[in-house]
């Protein structure tokens, strides 16, 4: 599951509000130990990932760089070069 979280920071175009609330609904599903909550528990799972949500948003705009921010497509185009090395036969 953790897998799926992406690194969110100084990239151009920034995070968007849906990548941070993705990557915060991996992180509680992650720690839960469920994809899908039950309903007792739906309420709890909702609150937790929009607190960690809001703060990852927080998170964000507090982090300062010196360096150029990242081309998201240059990156994707090197993971994609390490998964087909990692995956090949």
């Amino acid at each position: 599951m953790c897998r799926n979280i992406r690194p969110l920071y100084n990239f151009e175009p920034p995070a968007t509000d849906d990548e941070i609330r993705a990557a915060a609904l991996q992180f509680v599903r992650k720690i839960s130990g469920a994809t899908k909550p039950s309903r007792a528990n739906a309420e709890a799972f909702d609150r937790a990932v929009d607190d960690v949500a809001a703060a990852a948003a927080r998170l964000l705009e507090s982090l300062v760089t010196t360096a150029p921010p990242k081309d998201r497509e240059i990156e994707a185009a090197k993971a994609r070069e390490r998964a087909a090395a990692r995956y090949a036969s």
